[in-house]
């Protein structure tokens, strides 16, 4: 049986999916896309597709992937994503489907443990506070028990923990065949899994990083694959970007200089000063931290503003660097860890170097001044690494290979050019599968008319005071979404003056606890029917789900257009300019419109979901753009006054408190 004809009788009314799940239905948009990613892996090519939210477009690319008999690697944007499909939908569906095949789930090596560097961190500096020393123990009594070596198996254990730099490795610490626990490595298990199994999931950020230095497994794996999805595809560009590039940042420095201090006292004592060259790389990387005060910080600067001391500086860094390199030389072949302390001095430098020429024409370089400060230079858009690295050259390696690309939003116009374009996808099908949500039911758009401009000092007051009314109406069930952390921190104490003395209604921000903790007490305090208010930046944008009566109303603060001042959005713009094109037609714009759409997309979830989107710019219904943005959001009821705003909410509460009305009930509003 031909595989388009095997994926249409799995999602058949009397298919193994409609038998085995009570709640499954077919759906019209999730057929069309499962056919269409089916005749693909038959024939071979590119498909994009942009799938509403409700489509069901795991399944529709899953099913086809798991029927089609061929090796199938799958990547995500995102590790919660990754985590998801190996851990609960492809199981799932296999059981469903009655299939036995191999799947192996491939990260970073940064996500597993490494038992070698587990047995010295006991013995750094920085495991001085008891909280990390506590964190440390449980993560050697898990290491007995866990398979994957899997750092997110660990629940206690947070991304942002201190601990994880020194219990993982790095590609530039890590001994290989030389490490004492090479035959036991998590990583090399993890490979090995890999290029035996039939569907392997791993992420964007690991697919560019190993064609940029081919260290993962990926580069071994990618020519023995028939079919590749790229879930999450709207993030793509980016995260291809920043991994087909360099950096190198006052962090590297730092960890380098700790290793050496650490190692070569263990290995190598007496025959240098180890500790003073260690010190001497530290002073050079917070020389650089200082050269811009926490204060005057901001997230990118351009390469061309950071001032005629910024070189000298550099050249600390590279003095600092090459005395190190000096002594290691010397004393190298006396253990595996000193080789790789040499070699990482050598990289080190050699990216040192590299930001001191001036910046090639086809890149663009900058600076990100977060907690450390990073120096970056990439490609402005990953179309011609994945037109000369990727598609053909693999194609031909490995047969017709099929491409998938999709996600919930794409773009704004039928062709999806912003993806295409950035992509390098030119000739691909394109396909639009809309939500089979009854938005117009389900959902209302509210733009304040007399609200302050995005640019006033009081505008971040008034989101906060609309934010609270809701909230107040609705017992919580709020989130608010900001285009900058600024915006976050002031909605957010604007918000907590405003509930001084108030128990019923928690307020959460992003920042103070880490993300899982903060959606975990924002959907049971809607499951136990008590308030809770989200108040959330970037990272809450997209990826997140909220169904059920637990989100009913959601505000975007601004619209989400990128800072004008980015380096790199400046750069695109004046590539742009420079073709004849409007950089605010093709580049801002577009980028605005998938941004937003995401945002929104938290809203409605579920068939059974209701919910009211307040976007807090009047320049929605003011410029002549807004129709455009307007179109890329789902087709919600449109609030015209204050009074539909208090009336939508009160309907929203009044079903709250209800019974839960049917799917095929109308809400009250």
């Amino acid at each position: 049986m031909v595989l388009p004809v095997r994926v249409a009788a799995a999602f058949a009314v009397g298919g193994p999916l409609a038998l085995s799940v009570a709640e499954y239905r077919p759906r019209q948009g999730q057929l069309q896309m499962a056919a269409a990613v089916a005749e693909l892996m038959q024939a071979g090519g590119m498909l994009v597709v942009e799938a509403g939210t409700g489509v069901g477009k795991t399944f529709a690319y899953l099913v086809p992937a798991l029927l089609s008999g061929q090796r199938v690697l799958v990547s995500t944007a995102t590790k919660a994503l990754q985590d998801q499909l190996f851990g609960r939908d492809i199981p799932h569906l296999l059981q469903l489907l009655g299939l036995a095949l191999r799947v192996a789930l491939l990260k970073g090596r940064s996500s597993y443990l490494c038992l070698n560097r587990m047995e010295s961190a006991r013995q750094d500096w920085r495991m001085d506070e008891r909280s990390a020393l506590q964190q440390l123990a449980r993560v050697e009594n898990w290491a007995h028990a866990t398979r994957s070596g899997d750092l997110a198996e660990v629940d206690a254990l947070d991304e942002t923990s201190p601990l994880l730099p020194l219990i993982t490795s790095t590609r530039e610490n890590c001994l290989g065949s030389r490490c004492p626990q090479a035959s036991t490595c998590f990583v090399n298990r993890a490979r090995r899994e890999a290029l035996a199994a039939d569907l392997v999931v791993i992420n964007h950020h690991l697919f560019f990083a190993d064609l940029n230095v081919r260290e993962s497994g990926v580069a071994e794996l990618l020519p023995s694959v028939h079919a590749v999805v790229f879930d999450e595809a709207h993030q793509l560009n980016e995260i291809g970007v920043q991994f087909l590039g360099r950096a190198l940042g006052t962090g590297q420095l730092s960890s380098f200089a700790r290793d050496l201090e650490q190692l070569a006292l263990a290995h190598a004592r007496g025959l240098a000063p180890w500790a003073d060259l260690a010190r001497a790389v530290e002073q050079s990387a917070q020389d650089m931290r200082e050269r811009f005060p926490q204060g005057e910080r901001v997230e990118r600067m351009d390469w061309r503003a950071v001032g005629a001391r910024w070189p000298s500086l550099m050249q600390s860094v590279c003095a600092a660097l090459e005395a190190a390199q000096a002594a290691l030389t010397l004393v190298a072949e006396m253990a595996p860890e000193l080789q790789s302390l040499q070699l990482r001095a050598g990289d080190l430098l050699e990216l040192q170097t590299l930001f001191l020429q001036p910046v090639p024409a086809d890149a663009v370089r900058w600076l990100e001044l977060g907690r450390q400060l990073r120096m970056l230079q990439s490609p402005l858009d990953v179309s011609l690494a994945m037109q000369t690295r990727v598609l053909p050259a693999e194609g031909g390696q490995g047969g017709n290979k099929s491409w998938v690309f999709t996600s919930a939003t794409l773009g704004h116009d039928a062709q999806l050019s912003w993806m295409v374009d950035s992509c390098g996808l030119a000739g691909a099908r394109v396909l639009k599968v809309p939500s089979p949500f009854d938005y117009a039911k389900q959902a209302a758009l509210y733009v304040p008319k007399d609200f302050p401009a995005p640019g006033d000092p009081q505008h971040s007051l008034a989101v906060a005071r609309l934010a609270l009314q809701g909230a107040l109406t609705l017992g919580g069930r709020t989130l608010v979404l900001t285009t900058t952390l600024r915006a976050m921190r002031s909605i957010g104490d604007a918000l907590a003056q405003g509930l001084q003395g108030r128990d019923d209604l928690e307020l959460l921000v992003q920042g103070a606890r880490p993300k899982r903790e903060l959606l975990s007490r924002f959907l049971q305090g809607g499951m136990r029917g008590q308030g809770a208010i989200l108040v959330a930046s970037a990272t809450f944008w997209e990826g997140i789900d909220m169904p059920g009566e637990a989100l009913q109303l959601l505000l975007i603060d601004k619209l989400p257009f990128s800072p004008p001042d980015d380096p790199v959005l400046q750069a695109r713009s004046k590539a742009l300019e420079e073709q004849g094109k409007s950089a605010f037609k093709h580049l801002h714009l577009p980028q605005a419109a998938v941004a937003l759409r995401q945002g929104a997309g938290r809203l409605i979830r579920r068939e059974s979901d209701q919910g009211l989107l307040v976007v807090c710019d009047a320049r929605l219904n003011q410029k002549g753009y807004g129709r455009q943005l307007l179109a890329a959001l789902p087709p919600m009821r449109r609030l015209l006054s204050p009074q539909d705003f208090e009336e939508t909410l009160d309907a929203l509460n009044s079903v709250s408190r209800s019974t839960r009305i049917s799917t095929t009930d109308h809400p009250p509003f």
